[in-house]
């Protein structure tokens, strides 16, 4: 057997293997290995040398990976359904369990479901009652944000006292000891 056609057989078994396993996961990226193996394919054809194969294979497969791949992926997930937790993303919930982010406490309710819940930003307290939008979805818990629309409707933030030293608590005691 010739080296063009043992070349052949090599670039025929990745291109046949890509597409397999293209077919089998659907993640969009062994498909452009394809798209190298049937480029070396042609230079194999043309007698080029196997370094300039191999070069030839890798350079349009990542080409084809990194600029194609993102509209690809757009175009053929634009129908896809959201899942439960994602589509929670710009929907209003209720908080039911006043939402503090230091203390690392904070819960609401959307679509009749309780979730765990943090503020977008970390300094804010919303009340229990308040009306929030979900930002967006950290591990297990729900980012939100007071929704400003409703500010009115909101309840107060409770008053969180400042941070006060060693010192200041003892000249408070000594204050509420007269």
């Amino acid at each position: 057997m010739t080296e063009i056609m043992t070349m052949m057989i090599i670039w025929l078994v990745v291109l046949i293997l890509a597409v397999v396993v293209e077919v089998l996961t659907m993640g969009l990226t062994t498909i452009w290995f394809a798209g190298g193996a049937l480029v070396a394919i042609v230079a194999t054809l043309l007698h080029a040398p196997i370094a300039v194969q191999v070069l030839l294979f890798f350079i349009v497969s990542l080409l084809l990976l990194f600029f194609t791949r993102p509209v690809a992926v757009k175009y053929f997930n634009k129908d896809r359904v959201k899942t439960n937790a994602e589509s929670l993303v710009g929907r209003q919930a209720i908080v039911i369990s006043e939402i503090n982010n230091i203390q690392g406490v904070g819960q609401v309710t959307v679509s009749g479901q309780q979730w765990s819940a943090r503020s977008m930003e970390d300094p804010v307290v919303i009340p229990a009652g308040a009306v929030v939008n979900v930002v967006s979805i950290n591990g297990v818990k729900l980012i939100v944000k007071a929704d400003e629309r409703m500010k009115d409707l909101n309840p107060a933030p409770p008053a969180v006292p400042e941070p006060m030293s060693v010192s200041q608590m003892e000249e408070l005691e000594e204050k509420r000891s007269e």
